[in-house]
């Protein structure tokens, strides 16, 4: 009995230390599994560039002062002077001989025929018996001098008076008779064509007897 009650007692401590062995095993791991914590550690930070380095300070100290160098006299002397004792006779005046005149253009060809003015075909322009009864009464006398235009038809195309001592009614009896009464061979040009012309003259007033 005794034997047995010993081999139970071992038994049971055996049991015991077993039974706490593994209790204790699974409560470390269970502690070990609570207490870690997986953190991730955080990546690095990245690398910044070196720092340049500050500009260096302009330096404010004023230059050294600078002496001028020494001015150098560079005038080239004076040339020499050659004096002369007697005076050369001045040279003569060069004659300048103006160029010849170009020579007169040829004179134009003379014309075939020569020009005429227009002449009187007839005459008797003004008479006593153009004279008024009251021109006589007032003893009206005098010249009365004319200018005509004669057309290459021979016939007066205008008159006007250019002078005279007649009283201004016998002027313009002058050219109104004269107009009326003249023919005129035409004036002709240089090739031989009639043409129009003028021609002046002069008529005296007389009171008839």
């Amino acid at each position: 009995m005794i034997a047995i009650v010993v081999v139970a007692l071992v038994h049971l401590l055996v049991g015991y230390a077993l039974i706490t062995g593994l209790a204790y095993e699974a409560v470390s791991k269970v502690v070990e599994r609570v207490t870690t914590v997986d953190i991730e550690e955080p990546p690095p930070p990245p690398e910044e560039p070196p720092e340049e380095p500050p500009p260096p300070e302009p330096d404010t100290a004023p230059p050294p002062p600078v002496a001028p160098p020494p001015p150098i006299s560079i005038a080239p002397a004076p040339p020499p002077i050659r004096t002369q004792p007697t005076i050369p006779p001045p040279a003569p005046p060069v004659l300048r001989v103006p160029p010849p005149a170009p020579p007169a253009p040829p004179p134009p060809p003379p014309p075939r025929f020569q020009p005429k003015n227009p002449s009187p075909r007839n005459g008797g322009w003004v008479t006593t018996s153009d004279y008024r009864s009251s021109w006589i009464s007032r003893e009206y006398t005098g010249t009365a001098s004319f200018t005509l235009r004669v057309g290459a038809n021979g016939r007066v195309e205008s008159c006007s008076v250019t002078g005279g001592s007649a009283p201004s009614e016998l002027k313009d009896a002058t050219c109104s008779l004269i107009q009326r009464r003249a023919r005129f061979d035409p004036a002709t040009n240089g090739n031989g064509d009639e043409v129009a012309g003028n021609f002046s003259g002069s008529v005296r007033w007389e009171i008839p007897d």
